[in-house]
């Protein structure tokens, strides 16, 4: 190489800064202050061309020195220096040509602006098109904004997906992906089933069916809070207002009310159902013997199609407060409405009978209700989740099927155990002047009864 090219070309010299410049901006290699070694030697070749043993140049050589692009390489222009990094005076700095050659590192991704994140407002489009005082709603109630997807849910509660997916279900919730929908709330929940799971003191099928029963009870509730007692409160809407808006402050103000009452009832039906399981065997426990019973409102399906939807719904509430007050009040249990029918238990069939006839009794009085008709049975009933199972839950529905308008009957047990207490006599031929009955019972025509063969129903009423 000559004298010309390696003037020309960037030295890499061991120590030396060699970044190219423009020409008639580079200094000869006697500008630069030594970098050398301590006591101010230089060491061997300092200002000499990098290159091969002969002079031959690495390839290369003649290129810019530097990362790919033009950014500069670590150190690029740090000072080869005294020995400690500290600056030799006079020492290089980039040229004009330096800086622009190097990339703009004055932005960093991470220091670009962001967006700001707005909460919705009712002015503003929530997100996902889903409308702001339904948010607001819905932030109010559960306490707490949306920051967790089912997974960040699950992870944060320390229980697997699968597992947290069985409980949200459970609960009655559909799936929804893996959007932002669940608050610290959810976690808790999730946190505190498991736990119960861990401690041994519920088995997980057990804390799905915890979640399971509790979701459903709820649910109804829920509803019927929304479509009765709120719509009755927000009806009609103030001027200007719609009726959603009108029931924000209104949720506001009763939330903490109804939390509280409904923690009060549940904590009673609770004391109630544990009393029952320790008056009762060990063998009773889960399954014991019940009365049973069905109301069942005649001609309804007609009714559907002669009154109004507004008529019908008041019709059926008027029929679930009749029938719910009334087994209450004498020491039964309702286990749920179906619209038109009404199934309640009793412990013992003195009351069931009781509130078979206050039923008719009752409906038959007012002029607005449709016939009744009841069926009862006494057996072994299975218990679960709130409901009863068992073939005496089906005869008791057999039978009131096929009872008389405004009547109720009875299956031969249910006989055999109102005779047993004295509330009934077996016959009226046995029957004795001196004893006061309740009711008075009459043999029907054996009937065979689809599923369950051939039964002699018995016919219930007061004694005169």
């Amino acid at each position: 190489m000559t004298a010309e090219n390696a003037a020309n070309s960037p030295h890499d010299a061991a120590g030396g800064s060699g970044a190219s410049q423009s020409p008639g901006e580079r200094r000869a290699p006697d500008e630069f202050e030594p970098s050398g070694t301590p006591g101010g030697r230089e060491t061997p070749g300092e200002f000499e061309p990098s290159g091969a043993p002969g002079g031959r140049e690495t390839p290369g050589e003649s290129e810019p020195s530097g990362a790919p692009g033009g950014r500069e390489t670590p150190g690029e222009f740090e000072p080869s220096g005294t020995p400690g990094g500290g600056e030799t005076p006079g020492e290089r700095r980039p040229s004009d040509a330096d800086r622009q050659e190097a990339p703009d590192e004055r932005e960093a991704p991470d220091e670009r602006e962001v967006p700001e994140e707005r909460e919705p407002s009712d002015e503003q489009e929530a997100p996902n098109g889903e409308n702001p005082l339904a948010l607001r709603l819905e932030q109010m109630i559960l306490g707490a904004d949306r920051q967790y997807t089912p997974f960040q849910a699950a992870r944060s509660a320390g229980v697997s997906m699968e597992l947290a997916s069985r409980f949200w279900r459970a609960m009655g919730f559909a799936d929804i992906g893996q959007a932002k929908a669940l608050t610290e709330a959810d976690v808790l929940a999730l946190r505190r089933l498991s736990g119960l799971v861990e401690a041994g003191l519920l088995s997980e099928s057990m804390a799905v069916q915890v979640a399971r029963s509790t979701g459903q009870t709820t649910a109804r509730l829920a509803d019927w809070q929304t479509d009765s007692f709120l719509e009755g409160l927000t009806e009609p809407p103030e001027p200007g207002m719609t009726r959603a808006e009108v029931a924000y402050p209104l949720v506001e103000l009763l939330l903490p009310e109804l939390e509280e009452f409904l923690v009060y009832v549940w904590r009673r039906q609770l004391a109630a159902a544990t009393s029952r399981i320790a008056r009762s065997d060990d063998e009773e426990a889960v399954s014991r013997r019940l009365a049973v019973g069905f109301a069942d409102l005649v001609g309804f399906t007609r009714l559907t199609r002669r009154l109004e939807e507004e008529e019908l719904g008041e019709l059926v509430e008027a029929f679930e407060t009749t029938s719910a007050d009334l087994v209450a009040a004498h020491g039964g249990r309702l286990i749920k409405t179906l619209g038109d029918e009404v199934l309640f238990v009793a412990d013992d069939p003195g009351i069931a009978a009781e509130i078979g006839m206050r039923l008719i009794e009752t409906m038959t009085g007012d002029e607005t209700m449709p016939a009744l008709r009841v069926g009862m049975a006494f057996g072994t009933v299975t218990t679960r989740m709130g409901d009863v199972f068992g073939t005496t839950v089906n005869l008791a529905s057999r039978l009131t099927s096929i009872a008389p308008r405004d009547a109720v009957l009875v299956d031969g047990e249910f006989a055999e155990a109102l005779g047993a207490s004295g509330d009934a006599p077996v016959s009226e031929a046995d029957a004795s002047a001196d004893e006061k009955y309740r009711f008075a019972l009459q043999p029907m025509w054996r009937r065979p009864v689809r599923g369950l063969g051939v039964v002699e129903p018995w016919l219930l009423s007061r004694r005169e």
